[in-house]
């Protein structure tokens, strides 16, 4: 009888011990994609979605955001929609303030009846991590369309179009800290005001395919 006490009070023992031991903590599924200093780009994969996180080494967030994925799954006529890739984060100093461009490439894929769209967008912005504001905000576009174009109501005869389309403008950063966004019909130039803290135009001139031919 006292060796059954005995043996009842030890495992009472040990399981009062195991319950007191903390449980391990969940490792973390975010994966990091970009660094640069003290800030980081990271994907955490989800039900259906990604989270998008622009984060500081103190775990401040400059930006989080939902992307939905579903489609990939779901209509295999879509493929890698929205899912960022090549992300960047690159330094650079603007009237003596030091600012992060985080740039990523995305690239869909959509196939429907006669035709074919891939889609590659490339999205750039300018943050101040000190203040955690978004200062510019930039899209640049190129769709490459193969389209079947049907001559007769009957479709017996057809011919393939491919055409390439670009929407939006070049993000370019000048040395002096300068942004340069270059588009189809106009250069517009600003630079960064720091009692502000935001980017002005300061300058808007056409591109060279714009601008009248000179009379001979």
């Amino acid at each position: 009888m006292k060796k059954f006490v005995l043996l009842v009070t030890l495992s009472l023992c040990a399981t009062f011990t195991y319950s007191q031991k903390k449980k391990p903590a969940k490792k973390s599924s975010a994966n990091v994609i970009a660094m640069a200093d003290n800030l980081s780009a990271t994907l955490t994969p989800g039900k259906d979605q990604y989270v998008f996180e622009f984060v500081t080494d103190a775990k401040d967030s400059l930006f989080s955001r939902k992307i939905n994925v579903s489609g990939n799954s779901k209509s295999p006529e879509t493929k890698n929609n929205n899912i960022p890739t090549a992300c960047k984060i690159t330094p650079f100093s603007a009237k003596g303030t030091k600012l992060y461009t985080v740039s990523w490439t995305t690239t869909n894929h959509t196939e429907i009846t006669d035709k074919v769209e891939d889609k590659m967008q490339i999205y750039t912005e300018v943050w101040n991590a000190a203040t955690k504001k978004q200062l510019v905000a930039n899209v640049q576009t190129a769709s490459k369309i193969k389209e079947i174009l049907w001559l007769d109501k009957l479709k017996n005869a057809s011919q393939t179009s491919e055409k390439l389309r670009k929407e939006g403008s070049l993000f370019t950063v000048t040395p002096d800290g300068d942004i340069i966004l270059t588009g189809k019909s106009q250069e517009t130039k600003m630079s960064y005001n720091p009692n502000a803290d935001k980017f002005e135009t300061v300058k808007t001139t056409a591109t060279a395919s714009t601008k009248p031919a000179k009379k001979k």
